[in-house]
């Protein structure tokens, strides 16, 4: 398995006393994986691969699987025993922990809890918990980061797509099917800034990361244009802007059918400061009714890329996520 980060956090080295749970995020770039500490949201081990998710569902599980034995390698020698395993899918997933899409990771029909069990049996008798990435990643910014102390808020991710959620007393809302985090196939209608043609997309073919940096030019990523916008480029402000005004009255439509507390936005784009996330914050005060407070706290999440192997971990924990399953000693 290649590694894009090796285990261990300059931040919190070693494994703090208290419950822990492996958690593992597989999003459409990359699979991300830590042990975290139940009671703080602190990773203490880390490991990180590429997904490619072209490769199909069964090798994406396999490397998966491989990592969250890793994990649970390395915390065993810290002394401490992982309780249960948290997987976070860039995938709908339905309150049971079946995944029913399958956009990027092919886990569709496959039962992905099952295959674990059966490979990992030999590690003892914990519980795993497959999630949503995105009721994942808000569920951690609820408990440890941005949303922590407030009411209801609407968290959205920006990154290799766009997805959100309602999040009440803490909870992300997962809807009656599981597929209450839609926003990324909303119609936009789009013009042109250059020649002024209408065009029909959908958010994320818009606004995304992979979208902004296509637009960009070939080859280009999502930090090439920020980076670009932060150096003066006009036409990489250009391309943002456009992203986040498509965007921003979609999220606004939102926050005024479901007026949350605050709105976080997170994901490696959307909370990244700069152009992207500054532009958002306007375009969507702009599309909020007059009637509406003005003040609305638009805030950045704060757990950054470990939001989502955090909040998979945490779900472990959550009594109002029904998606457990054992895995039995034999």
């Amino acid at each position: 398995m290649q590694r894009a980060a090796t285990f261990g956090n300059a931040q919190t080295p070693g494994v703090a006393a208290g419950r822990h749970a492996v958690g593992i995020d597989v999003g459409g770039t990359k699979i991300a994986g830590g042990v975290v500490n139940l009671a703080t949201g602190a990773v203490s081990e880390r490991l990180q691969t590429n997904t490619d998710f072209a490769r199909g569902g069964g090798p994406v599980l396999e490397d998966v699987t491989r990592m969250a034995r890793a994990l649970w390698s390395s915390a065993r020698r810290q002394g401490v025993t992982p309780e249960a395993l948290g997987i976070g899918v860039a995938e709908l997933v339905d309150p049971q922990g079946t995944v029913f899409s399958d956009y990027r990771i092919k886990w569709r029909g496959m039962d992905v809890s099952g295959r674990l069990c059966a490979a990992l049996q030999d590690l003892g008798r914990f519980e795993v918990v497959i999630s949503a990435d995105v009721r994942a990643a808000a569920l951690a910014e609820a408990r440890f980061g941005a949303g922590r102390g407030g009411q209801d808020f609407y968290y959205v991710t920006i990154g290799t797509g766009v997805s959100g959620v309602l999040v009440q007393n803490g909870t992300p809302y997962p809807g009656t099917k599981g597929a209450g985090l839609v926003i990324a196939n909303g119609p936009v209608r789009c013009t042109c800034p250059e020649c002024g043609h209408v065009q029909s997309h959908v958010v994320e073919d818009v606004a995304s990361g992979p979208a902004i940096a296509a637009v960009f030019g070939p080859g280009r990523r999502a930090e090439d244009v920020v980076a670009a916008a932060l150096s003066g480029d006009t036409r990489a402000r250009a391309v943002i802007n456009h992203a986040a005004q498509s965007l921003g009255p979609v999220l606004a439509l939102l926050v005024g059918a479901l007026d949350p507390d605050r709105l976080v936005i997170g994901g490696g784009l959307g909370s990244a400061p700069g152009p992207y996330f500054d532009s958002l914050k306007t375009a969507v005060r702009s599309g909020l009714w007059d009637g509406y407070r003005r003040d609305l706290p638009i805030v950045p999440a704060v757990l950054g890329t470990d939001a989502g192997l955090i909040g998979a971990a945490a779900a472990t924990m959550n009594a109002q996520e029904p998606a457990h399953r054992p895995i039995l000693s034999t």
